[in-house]
């Protein structure tokens, strides 16, 4: 269910190489969620970081939406940034498996396996 890898890179080293590598493979962040400075402006102690950056292809996304519209609840696609007692993590819940599971049109099916392959390239060559 999950693609997870561990890098050496700090977290704000980790931050920036996604950015690049997204764009570099012809998808784009869309919008970029702070967990761990929302949790601590919050007043939690929250003693981890962790982003989460929200991904898009435009391509894939047209595909999956004309197939199916409901799955817009399903897109975009999330990449995290984590840190997990002290060593620095990248990692997503993997596409097909999230889009195979509310359609079995296998339109859909080719599509999310795109997306998956795509993302977790993109991980690894952030890492």
């Amino acid at each position: 269910m999950y693609y997870i890898v561990e890098t050496k890179k700090t977290f704000e080293q980790a931050s920036e190489s996604i950015e690049l590598t997204v764009k570099s493979n012809e998808f784009g962040v869309l919008h970029v969620h702070d967990l761990g400075n929302t949790l601590r402006g919050k007043g939690i102690k929250f003693k981890e970081e962790c982003r989460v950056f929200e991904v898009c292809n435009p391509l894939q996304a047209a595909k999956v939406l004309e197939a199916d519209m409901n799955l817009n609840m399903a897109l975009p696609c999330r990449i995290s940034i984590f840190t997990d007692k002290g060593k620095t993590k990248i990692g997503l819940i993997r596409p097909q498996q999230i889009l195979t599971s509310l359609s079995d049109d296998p339109t859909l099916v080719e599509v999310a396996k795109e997306v998956e392959i795509s993302t977790i390239k993109i991980i690894n060559e952030a890492k």
